[in-house]
């Protein structure tokens, strides 16, 4: 139930940015600006979609790793891999001790999937093999779309409020102009919105993974433990909250950096013990576990 659930309301928040933009778009910069956004927009989230993979390894410090330095990893990613019918991905490891992975790439033939050093010390391979699983239904799931997607919906509402800003676009005469309380409320809780929206579509993939990941591995269990282990290790070790980390955190199983005070409200990742809950429950309902469906 969670899983068709989580799918329906991707969409339904999707639509909702939508909606949201096609609102404001319209009410503050007119037709002219709501095209420039567009145009913006889409080549800037155009450009991080297909670079993504290079952007987030990058930042992560991460490097190739053969099969003879990690045979286990190479093993259960392989095995995983063929479970869902689906090309072996590009496996990487970053040096960083806090306990974290992620998968980035646009599509299963671009995909990597990266582990800290930190993870691969403190879970077992049952519990590694699960987070395995759910980096994995990231890509199979397209999330890396999804958001691309999100955030480029959510960039244009931005960008048409800094248009409305600086540029005369829009309000055509004074009688037809919005008024100005209204006008002001627009542009400042216009791109606040499409922000949270964003941030509410990053944790519902979240729990997506959560479900096709373990479905995927056939181990709810595994994977809560693991969630459970790294998010007490990101917690003892976060990462500082600069460009170079904060550019990737969404991507990471969870939250890297400090979730303390106002940041819970803006996290990309839900709450770790809902996140458990959720597995817990899957774990004593078989029909859950499997066959993977990825949304």
């Amino acid at each position: 139930m969670h899983r068709h659930y989580n799918g329906l309301k991707t969409a339904a928040l999707l639509g909702l940015l939508t909606a949201l933009i096609l609102g404001i778009g319209f009410a503050v910069a007119g037709t002219s600006g709501l095209i420039i956004a567009l145009i913006i927009s889409l080549l800037m989230n155009g450009a991080s979609y297909f670079w993504s993979d290079k952007i987030a390894l990058r930042s992560m410090r991460a490097r190739p790793v053969s099969e003879a330095e990690f045979p286990a990893l190479y093993q259960m990613v392989r095995e995983l891999a063929a479970d869902a019918r689906q090309p072996m991905p590009q496996l990487y490891v970053s040096p960083t001790m806090q306990p974290n992975a992620f998968a980035t790439g646009r599509s299963p033939k671009h995909a990597a999937v990266a582990v800290t050093t930190g993870i691969t010390q403190i879970l077992d391979y049952r519990e590694l093999r699960a987070v395995i699983g759910h980096e994995l239904s990231h890509v199979y799931n397209r999330d890396i779309l999804i958001s691309s997607v999100a955030a480029a919906i959510s960039g244009m509402i931005t960008f048409i409020a800094y248009l409305a800003w600086f540029l005369p676009i829009g309000g055509g005469d004074d009688d037809d102009a919005p008024n100005p309380a209204v006008f002001l409320a627009m542009l400042i809780l216009g791109p606040f919105a499409a922000s949270i929206i964003q941030l509410a579509i990053s944790r519902n993939r979240e729990y997506q993974a959560d479900a096709s990941g373990a479905a995927l591995s056939r181990d709810p269990l595994a994977l809560a433990s693991a969630l459970r282990k790294i998010d007490a290790g990101a917690r003892q070790m976060p990462l500082p909250a600069d460009n170079q980390y904060t550019r990737t955190a969404h991507l990471m199983i969870a939250n890297p950096l400090s979730g303390a005070g106002l940041a819970k409200l803006f996290s990309t990742h839900p709450p770790m013990a809902d996140r458990v809950r959720r597995l817990e429950e899957m774990a004593r309902n078989p029909r859950e576990v499997g066959p993977v469906q990825f949304q």
